[in-house]
């Protein structure tokens, strides 16, 4: 098959790149030249594992290029993926859907034969019948169909997803653009992997509502963890003990500082305003976004607490910035809300994260970056575990005490514990829905 992948962000690059691993012969195209310069340089402009290797072997199999030519991308292609991005409106919560509407007009005057014109980006419900209609006032009488794919990638891990996922999600309503769809995603039929078709606003919900229900359980097991501190009860074996029930399962059930990234905040704020517009109001969802914003600042007040009240000229050593690890995606992270708050504090902040500091030195102002844990942590007055990043999973604990000028730590993860930080001669030590190391003396 060929495949036209209309958008070189997250979605598109791993999209394009995976299913010209699948044997498809795929065109990435995008506006921006010095994205498309980095690409065909052999450059990932994002950071995802795996990704450049994959990326430079299909390159070389002659199944992947890159171009700024949307028409003679489009031109005989089979399928036409638009994967553009749908950041949220400002003003009212909705998916800004400018750029999905410009590329599939810019579709319509480029297609030269039956194609299927697949929505890949997370679009709100009706968006698909939106596509098919600015196609069809472009060039009426073409002969194409709409399809909704979307896209269920895990940053971190999105190659791994795409490859063997949990389910594929297909909305289409003629059997042609079912059976093209069905060509496209073969290999992963030919190997047991579900894929669901749908009607297209059927695929368009089931994007909305799963990454509603994972952050709703994220922010659950948040509000647990708080009841937790009060109650002295410790959340990882709650987390343990309800995620063991086959009904809830044990994923997303880790405690820390709230859920951010390019998905969650965006797809909740969606749903909830989709929900408004149809006088169906989102309860859950809109109480989820709430709650999860007090999480973050509260994060805060923990860390002041520690700190005797006040961070004012202390020096406090970051660890991890970005939203999760194995990305550089900083949006909508946690430490956008507690670093400027500690900046702002009067506090010296350190950051150390392994693939942050190139978005973050535009988004943290005001903060020291190094390079290692060990340097960030040198004479500090408190140290913030903020992202789980590998490197900070397995740290000498000991030698982080030691070279700090009061060794406290604020373990916003619960990667350690508080019998780990007494042995390695922290002083005070606190961590989400668990009692604490308090301060000695």
């Amino acid at each position: 098959m060929r495949i036209t992948m209309i958008g070189t962000g997250y979605v598109g690059l791993v999209s394009g790149v995976c299913f010209s691993d699948f044997g498809h012969d795929v065109i990435c195209v995008d506006k921006d030249p010095s994205k498309i310069a980095l690409l065909e340089n052999g450059e990932v402009p994002i950071y995802e594992p795996g990704l450049d290797t994959l990326m430079a072997k299909n390159v070389a199999a002659g199944r992947l290029t890159f171009t700024q030519d949307l028409k003679a991308a489009v031109d005989g292609a089979d399928a036409v993926f638009i994967a553009v991005g749908t950041p949220t409106r400002r003003g009212d919560g909705h998916a800004d859907l400018t750029y999905v509407y410009a590329a599939a007009e810019e579709i319509a005057h480029a297609i030269t034969g039956y194609t299927v014109v697949v929505t890949k980006s997370t679009v709100p419900l009706g968006t698909n019948r939106k596509v098919q209609e600015v196609i069809e006032k472009a060039r009426p009488g073409l002969d194409f169909d709409v399809a909704s794919n979307p896209e269920f990638l895990r940053e971190g891990a999105a190659i791994d997803d795409f490859m063997r996922p949990d389910r594929v999600v297909v909305g289409a309503e003629t059997e042609r653009a079912a059976e093209v769809m069905a060509e496209i995603y073969r290999p992963l039929f030919l190997r047991d992997f579900p894929i669901i078709t749908t009607d297209l606003e059927s695929a368009e919900m089931i994007k909305y509502a799963a990454n509603a229900f994972l952050a709703t359980k994220i922010t659950f097991i948040n509000e647990i963890a708080a009841l937790c501190e009060r109650t002295g009860a410790d959340v990882k074996q709650v987390s343990k003990g309800i995620g063991l029930d086959n009904r809830i399962g044990n994923k997303f059930l880790h405690a820390g500082p709230g859920y951010g990234g390019s998905c969650f905040p965006k797809d909740t704020k969606a749903l909830a305003r989709i929900g408004q517009e149809h006088a169906t109001p989102m309860q859950i969802t809109e109480t989820v976004i709430k709650v999860n914003e007090e999480i973050k600042r509260r994060m805060i007040d923990k860390i002041t607490d520690l700190c005797g009240g006040s961070v004012n000229g202390l020096k406090v050593a970051v660890l991890g910035v970005t939203f999760k690890p194995n990305t550089d995606d900083m949006r909508d992270a946690p430490a956008l809300t507690i670093v400027p708050a500690l900046v702002g504090s009067g506090a010296q902040v350190h950051v150390c994260d392994p693939q942050g500091r190139h978005e973050g030195e535009g988004l943290l102002p005001g903060v020291h970056w190094i390079e290692d844990p060990y340097d960030a942590a040198e004479a500090a007055d408190a140290v913030i575990l903020l992202t789980e990043w590998n490197e900070f999973r397995g740290l000498d604990l000991a030698r982080l005490a030691q070279a700090m000028q009061t060794p406290r730590m604020i373990d916003l993860r619960n990667v350690y514990s508080p019998e780990d930080a007494t042995r390695a001669g922290f002083a005070a030590y606190t961590s989400i829905g668990r009692r604490d190391l308090a301060p000695a003396g």
